[in-house]
């Protein structure tokens, strides 16, 4: 039969169950804040986070001579499991909540004490020896260890989700490589335009991305700046005289990322524009994957009926009605992801405005934004390379042959011709349907085959150079 323990805040006293190593203003926040039904639990690497602040709070308290080093060491106990971990089910509070994080912090705080207690030999809710807001959150408010933990979490997905983009950018750039041979026809405007190689179309794909990786680093390094030590709004208020730098420095070297003390507390503890600047580049990066995306369904159109250059891997029967169809889902998930993600930047964007005086109440929903537009691409874009690029073929011949009928290789006979014959030649070759070569070399007799051979050679089409008569 489960047992119970009584526990209570100024608003008055809950009835927690044993099993529960939260308590009772988590109980609380449950109760008040139903709207994912999302739990901060869902997000490990945030929990993780709170145990490196959690602990580095504590170690500095402790050389600081303010707090107990029996209390520091039952907390940094219960840090380490839930750097381990352990115990992410007790996270329960919403993603998007009200007061600024309040609830997640003090879910970190109890879950933090009750571990605590039970390392000292003590019961869950026996605060008297290890309390949640004196032992566990001194030195802090919500308004430092809240931002603080989130943009650590946010630092070690940004650093996930750059791998999986450099891997799909490598998988491009083989797709370039094996394709470095294939002649194409280039399209500007869905119109046939000059020839190119599917190689230098795959590279380009692999270029795009590369630029992004560059720009997700430059993010990753904004994020690094924290307030820990700011306190309530950045003033350092119940914050002993070198808590910041020795805190921030135990941060560092307990959770491995590149934290840095930023030299203003106060524009740190309000300012979201670190934020801003993350999901502008993630927004900017789903925009590039998600045309990319579209090249690579145009490309695969058909089978017969379309343009069919590439062959996208079968993955799954494409209707319930017209048999034999294959869809390109993937790249349609993808496309997707980055719908979602370009609309949660948005969300950054008015929550980062909404901020108001010495603090932005917004930030849970800023995180869930980040979280799950990083969450999400990083696994689409894993999807993407293992599921459909690397499995990509092309279509060779089919793609030659569509080079020689275009009417769009007339543009190699301008320095030759000049513009106005090889407009009629087009106008010709559009009305009857006669091919260029027809047209140029065997009815008007405009340059030998000699001369057409050596500017329409595979090498002069994928390696163009200035040929005149």
């Amino acid at each position: 039969m489960a047992s119970f323990r009584i526990e209570h805040d100024f608003l008055g006293e809950k009835e927690i169950s044993n099993d529960c190593y939260y308590g009772v203003q988590t109980m609380r926040a449950k109760e008040n804040f139903d709207i994912t039904g999302i739990p901060i639990g869902s997000e490990p690497l945030l929990i993780k986070a709170f145990g490196h602040v959690k602990k580095a709070a504590a170690l500095a308290n402790r050389d600081l001579g303010i707090l107990d080093a029996k209390k520091a060491e039952a907390i940094a106990y219960a840090c380490d499991r839930l750097i381990a971990g352990e115990f992410t089910d007790q996270f329960i509070s919403d993603l998007i909540q009200g007061g600024a994080g309040t609830s997640t912090n003090m879910n970190a705080n109890e879950v933090i004490a009750n571990l605590g207690l039970e390392y000292m030999g003590y019961k869950k809710g026996e605060y008297i020896h290890l309390h949640p807001n004196n032992d566990v959150n001194l030195s802090q408010s919500t308004n430092d260890a809240y931002p603080t933990a989130f943009r650590i979490a946010v630092y070690l997905k940004i650093a996930a989700f750059s791998v999986a983009v450099e891997k799909l950018q490598k998988a491009f750039f083989d797709k370039g490589k094996e394709f470095e041979d294939v002649l194409k026809m280039g399209r500007t405007q869905l119109q046939d335009a000059v020839p190119m190689t599917l190689g230098q179309e795959f590279n380009a794909f692999a270029t795009t991305l590369g630029e992004d990786v560059m720009r997700i680093r430059e993010s990753a390094l904004l994020i690094t700046e924290v307030n820990m030590g700011a306190t309530a709004i950045g003033t350092g208020v119940n914050a002993p005289e070198g808590y910041s730098e020795l805190c921030v420095k135990y941060l560092a070297e307990i959770s491995k990322v590149p934290v840095i003390l930023s030299a203003d507390l106060i524009e740190a503890t309000y300012d979201t524009g670190a934020y801003v600047q993350l999901s502008g580049t993630l927004k900017r990066n789903a925009i590039k994957l998600s045309k990319i995306c579209n090249d690579l369904r145009l490309l695969s159109s058909g089978p017969r009926c379309g343009l069919n250059e590439i062959n996208l891997p079968a993955m799954q029967p494409g209707s319930s009605i017209m048999p034999g169809k294959v869809n390109p889902v993937i790249p349609e998930l993808m496309n997707q992801t980055c719908f979602y993600v370009i609309g949660a930047d948005l969300t950054v964007t008015m929550a980062a405005e909404a901020g108001q005086l010495q603090l932005n109440v917004m930030e849970p929903v800023i995180g869930m934004a980040l979280f799950t537009s990083l969450q999400y691409l990083t696994k689409a874009c894993n999807a993407l390379r293992k599921k459909c690029v690397v499995g990509i073929t092309a279509n060779v011949e089919h793609c030659k042959n569509m080079v020689m009928q275009s009417i769009g290789i007339v543009t190699q006979l301008n320095p030759i011709l000049g513009y106005e014959e090889c407009s009629s030649i087009a106008k010709e070759a559009l009305k009857t349907g006669k091919s260029i070569h027809e047209i140029v070399v065997t009815e008007r007799k405009l340059i030998t085959q000699a001369k057409w051979d050596e500017i329409y050679s595979i090498e002069n089409l994928i390696h163009p150079k200035f040929i005149a008569q």
